[in-house]
C-alpha cells in the first residue's frame, strides 16, 4: 500500500473517531438532568470527547509506517521529551485537573451568581481549562480553572438560586413616613418575604423595598415592577406631584 493510500486510511480512521466523539457527546447532552448535575455532565462530556479524539489521532498515525519509524526514534529520547512537555504543559494540565475538580466538588455551577476579583456575574460556561463568568454589563470574565479552585469566590446561589429584588426610593422628610411606609407595604402584599424599611434620613428619607424572587432574571423584572408600584402609590399619597 502506497503512502498516499495509507494517509487516506489514517484520515478515515480519524474521521470515524471524530464522528464517534460527536455521537457520544450528543447522547450525553440529550439526557434530562437536574440542575446540580448539569455542570458535572458538561465537563464530563468534554473530557470524554477530547479523550476519544486523542485516541483517534494516535490510532490514525499508527496506520502510516513512516510515522511509526519516526516515533521509534523519538521514543529513544522520551525521557528528555517527557521533561520538556511536562514543563511546557504544566499550567494546561493543572487547569484541566482543576476543571475536573470543579465538576466533582462543584464550588460553582452553571447559572450560579458569583463574585470573583470584585466582579459580580453569572457562571455561563465551565470548560476544560477556563470558566466564563458573564458580568452585569454583559462582558465575559475568563478565569483559569486552577485560579478558580485556589482562590476564594463568593457564591450567592450555591444552596439556592433564589435572591431578593431590592429598590430604594427617596421622599422628603416633611412627608408622613408612617403613612408612606404603610402604603408601600400594601403595594407589596402578596410578595414572598416582602418588607419596607426606612434605611436612611440624610437629607431625604430613604425607603428600601425588598421581595424575594426565584432567580436573578426574575429579580430584575420584579425590581422594575416594584419601582412602578412605588411611583404610583407615592403619587396617590401626594408625596410626589
Amino acid at each position: 500500500m502506497s503512502f498516499w493510500h495509507r494517509l487516506i486510511v489514517a484520515a478515515a480512521v480519524f474521521a470515524v473517531f471524530t464522528l464517534l466523539a460527536r455521537i457520544v457527546d450528543w447522547w450525553l447532552a440529550r439526557r434530562p438532568l437536574p440542575p446540580e448535575a448539569v455542570t458535572r455532565y458538561r465537563v464530563l462530556r468534554r473530557g470524554i470527547s477530547a479523550s476519544i479524539l486523542v485516541v483517534g489521532f494516535f490510532s490514525a498515525l499508527l496506520v502510516i509506517p513512516q510515522i511509526q519509524a519516526v516515533a521509534g526514534g523519538l521514543l529513544a529520547s522520551s525521557a528528555v521529551l517527557g521533561v520538556i512537555i511536562g514543563f511546557a504543559s504544566q499550567r494546561t494540565l493543572g487547569n484541566f485537573i482543576a476543571g475536573l475538580l470543579i465538576a466533582i466538588s462543584q464550588p460553582v455551577r452553571l447559572g450560579d451568581r458569583v463574585t470573583y476579583a470584585g466582579e459580580d456575574g453569572i457562571v455561563e460556561d465551565i470548560g476544560l481549562t477556563y470558566t466564563f463568568i458573564r458580568t452585569r454589563d454583559d462582558a465575559r470574565l475568563v478565569v483559569p480553572n486552577d485560579k478558580l479552585v485556589s482562590d476564594s469566590i463568593r457564591n450567592a446561589s450555591i444552596r439556592s438560586r433564589g435572591t431578593f429584588a431590592e429598590v430604594t426610593v427617596q421622599v422628603p422628610l416633611s412627608a408622613d413616613l408612617r403613612a408612606v411606609v404603610a402604603g408601600l407595604r400594601e403595594e407589596v402584599t402578596g410578595e414572598h418575604d416582602a418588607s419596607v424599611l426606612v434605611s436612611g434620613l440624610d437629607g431625604n428619607a430613604v425607603l428600601t423595598i425588598r421581595a424575594r424572587a426565584n432567580d436573578e432574571d426574575a429579580a430584575q423584572l420584579l425590581e422594575s415592577d416594584l419601582r412602578v408600584r412605588a411611583h404610583g402609590r407615592l403619587k396617590a399619597l401626594g408625596v410626589w406631584g
